[in-house]
């Protein structure tokens, strides 16, 4: 799996490893370690190093952390460093606070040690877990494809998951083969986190309840979804890149064009005309909310949608005195440039002024 996904990345002459010391990560460490003694991949040449990041959120981390390095190095992994973070993410939950803390480390480290791959952990269990969590949260198909063997990183570096295909028990019979000794987290069984309780309770009630092959047939969706996923994106940035009117102070489309998009496509096309205005992901309730300007009831916004852009309807006949307006106040008078008349109205997207200090 490691060989296939190294070759996928184009083999990367040196990657580091993730690691917390858990059972995952140091059962990839130990295989990483394997090529990394051989000093090389299908004939192409590998080095491997690791980071152990400390959250900082549990007592005893510091200890954890360093008994992780000592097994890394024991390995026989090189360089191998602990990066400590502080998780401070406001308007976060506790995990994605940890996980974009984590992140940045691991991107910070692979830029600092010319390394091309970080790899991940991840496992067919995990990867069912994501996809319930998605259920559950009623998200679209980009959250129920799940996590990807590979991603781009924010540096040079790609993410990749090697065991995407192999279950947690897995892991833990490599640690046993090496005769490593994996810490085990103990948020992973409290209940307090979504990802414990469907990890710990609703993964095994639906093995009990449908039958063994759940947690495959999870992962199983997050592949194909994937295909999906990467289809309509790929429609939808295309499609974005020909509509986009850009202005000095926001952008708009034009409302005809939008109508006539499939639905999957026009509210991809919609959230990515808000990220490009400065603002989040909207919601579904929230990109409902913008795409119902386009059927002339009702009121023409604004629309307030997540980090600070609002999206309006102007019309026609607005665009038109606008046009108007502007041709009569420039040289010449109204009559002294000739224009095209607009087709249709269109929707205007708008990052919000900060409040005056």
């Amino acid at each position: 799996m490691l060989q296939n996904a190294l070759a996928g990345a184009g083999y990367p002459r040196h990657v580091l490893v993730a690691c917390s010391g858990g059972p995952d990560s140091l059962a990839l460490a130990a295989v990483a370690a394997y090529f990394a003694r051989r000093g090389h991949v299908d004939g192409r040449p590998l080095t491997v190093g690791a980071v152990v990041v400390d959250h900082q959120l549990q007592e005893g981390s510091a200890d954890i952390a360093a008994r992780t390095v000592e097994a890394l190095q024991d390995l026989g992994l090189h360089p191998v460093e602990i990066r400590t973070v502080t998780v401070a993410g406001a308007g976060m939950g506790p995990e994605a606070a940890a996980r974009e803390a984590r992140h940045a480390a691991l991107e910070a480290a692979a830029a600092d040690h010319g390394a091309e791959a970080i790899l991940l952990g991840h496992t067919l269990d995990d990867q069912a877990e994501q996809v319930l969590l998605g259920l559950a949260r009623g998200s679209g198909t980009r959250s129920l494809a799940g996590m990807r063997p590979a991603r781009p990183g924010t540096g040079n570096a790609v993410l990749l998951r090697p065991f995407l295909e192999l279950r947690r028990v897995d892991t833990e019979e490599i640690c046993a083969v090496e005769e490593l000794d994996p810490w085990h987290d103990p948020t992973n069984s409290d209940p307090a986190f979504a990802r414990s309780r469907t990890r710990v309770e609703v993964l095994p009630h639906l093995e009990e309840k449908l039958g063994p092959g759940v947690a495959e047939s999870l992962a199983r969706t997050a592949a194909i979804l994937q295909l999906d996923a990467d289809y309509l994106e790929d429609v939808a940035e295309s499609t974005y890149a020909s509509l986009v009117e850009l202005d000095g102070s926001g952008l708009s489309l034009p409302e005809e064009a939008l109508r006539a998009l499939a639905p999957a496509i026009r509210f991809r096309v919609i959230a990515k005309a808000a990220a490009d205005a400065g603002g989040q992901q909207p919601s579904y309730r929230r990109l409902l909310a913008a795409e119902a300007l386009l059927r002339r009831h009702g009121s023409a916004g604004p629309v307030e949608l997540p980090g600070g852009v609002s999206v309006y309807r102007l019309s026609l006949a607005q665009l038109e005195e606008s046009k108007d307006a502007a041709a009569a106040g420039a040289p010449g008078g109204a009559g002294s440039v000739p224009r095209e008349p607009a087709r249709c109205g269109k929707l205007v997207f708008r990052p919000q002024k900060p409040p005056a200090k």
